[in-house]
């Protein structure tokens, strides 16, 4: 099964990619392919618009979405979620 990580980035420090890598190591380890928009990185000069723009499709490709603590407090990941609830797609919490 696909599935891809929502939770906050902007204003954690290191965008909270630690949290991104350690959930991809879980959801692996439980058998899924894992689509991780940590793994893009930050790029010089992008806005919240571009980074978004490059994360959706990627989302779209999922089977699911499973959210990081905090997923309420960002904006991106609250659309990521209303994208998928919208597509059909189940949303879970990461769980260790």
């Amino acid at each position: 099964m696909k599935v891809y990580i929502a939770g906050p980035m902007t204003g954690i420090p290191g965008h909270n990619f630690p949290a991104f890598f350690a959930a991809e190591e879980i959801l692996r380890a439980q058998g899924h392919e894992v689509l991780n928009p940590a793994r893009n990185g930050v790029c010089d000069g992008w806005t919240w618009a571009d980074y978004m723009r490059r994360d959706l499709p990627m989302l779209a490709q999922a089977d699911e979405v499973h959210v990081l603590p905090g997923w309420h407090n960002s904006r991106g990941a609250r659309l990521e979620v209303h994208i998928a609830h919208a597509l059909g797609m189940p949303v879970r919490e990461v769980e260790p």
